[in-house]
């Protein structure tokens, strides 16, 4: 347990002494935020290597070997690439299927912003722009976002959970892992970061909000990292999300709330997230980790995984 506390208070120092800082210098409307919400994604990573030099821990087996090899694991990576945009996508369509007021095939709210971005007409149509964003989210989210995905994975799935699993069972240690994911988030939460800033118990309603979305994907993210014993599945997962969350705005009719939808954190646009965040649960339960090492297989194999 020593040292999940090192790297879980090198994690928290780092990210929310530089996330007051920001508070303190504005906020999201400084014109610097999104470079340093970059960095934060970083931070985890660079405490796991903190943690195992303070710790005299080494660096054996960082989950950084993919396991390509390893039974099943092209399905796991097909559906660590593809599985984030699905679900956005029938969140998304649930939302529209119960407001479809809400609805703008046009795409209006879309097309006027970009006007006053460019502050001239495109050059192309609307709706080939977002075909080229869509494609691109789907396709591409996961290797442009995979460095400051990498970042976190590496310290979440790849280390905390790990970690955890040698001391309780997998869905236990997922749930612990998720929890303490979404409570990471709370001063970007209290910046406005994914809820805004106009909603009833600001932030804590947004913190909660967080708290249950991260349990939920992060249960996704542990089932696919688990059962190749590598973190690269949920670093692909997790760069798909990021890519693809806010597709849906294109078509969103007026300003959307983000805790009902039709973006992934609301309840109806993350009803994928979250019945397939169960599954994994229960799926987890057909996980084991081997005490007092790093290796985690599927109960049914009867044998392990190798070793990186």
């Amino acid at each position: 347990m020593k040292r999940i506390f090192i790297f879980l208070g090198l994690t928290f120092l780092f990210t929310w002494s530089l996330a007051f800082l920001l508070i303190s210098k504005g906020g999201l409307s400084n014109p610097f935020a999104q470079y340093i919400f970059i960095s934060f994604m970083l931070i985890p990573a660079i405490s796991v290597i903190l943690t195992r030099l303070i710790t005299k821990e080494g660096f054996r087996n960082l989950r950084l070997n993919p396991h390509l090899k390893q039974k099943g694991s092209k399905m796991i990576y097909l559906t660590a690439w593809f599985l984030p945009s699905v679900l956005t996508i029938i969140g998304a369509i649930l939302f529209f299927i119960l407001f479809p007021s809400r609805f703008d095939a046009q795409m209006g709210t879309m097309a006027e912003l970009i006007a006053k971005q460019s502050a001239k007409q495109m050059p192309i149509p609307l709706f080939v722009v977002f075909l080229l964003q869509a494609g691109s989210g789907i396709l591409l989210a996961p290797i442009l976002n995979f460095i400051p995905c990498l970042g976190e994975e590496l310290g979440w799935r790849g280390y905390l959970l790990p970690k955890l699993c040698e001391k309780v069972t997998p869905p236990t240690a997922a749930l612990i892992t998720g929890i303490i994911w979404g409570v990471w988030h709370a001063p970007m939460i209290a910046m406005g970061h994914n809820y805004g800033l106009k909603y009833r118990f600001f932030p804590y309603a947004g913190i909660l909000g967080m708290i249950i979305f991260c349990i939920f994907v992060g249960a996704i993210f542990s089932y696919l990292s688990l059962r190749v014993n590598s973190a690269i599945p949920a670093v692909l997962a997790h760069g798909s999300m990021n890519g693809f969350a806010a597709i849906s705005i294109w078509f969103t009719k007026g300003t959307s709330n983000p805790f009902i939808g039709p973006v992934p954190v609301g309840i109806i646009g993350g009803i994928g997230f979250l019945v397939t965040g169960a599954i994994c649960f229960l799926l987890l339960r057909n996980l084991k980790c081997l005490n007092k090492s790093d290796e985690i297989v599927p109960v049914s194999l009867g044998s392990s995984v190798s070793k990186e």
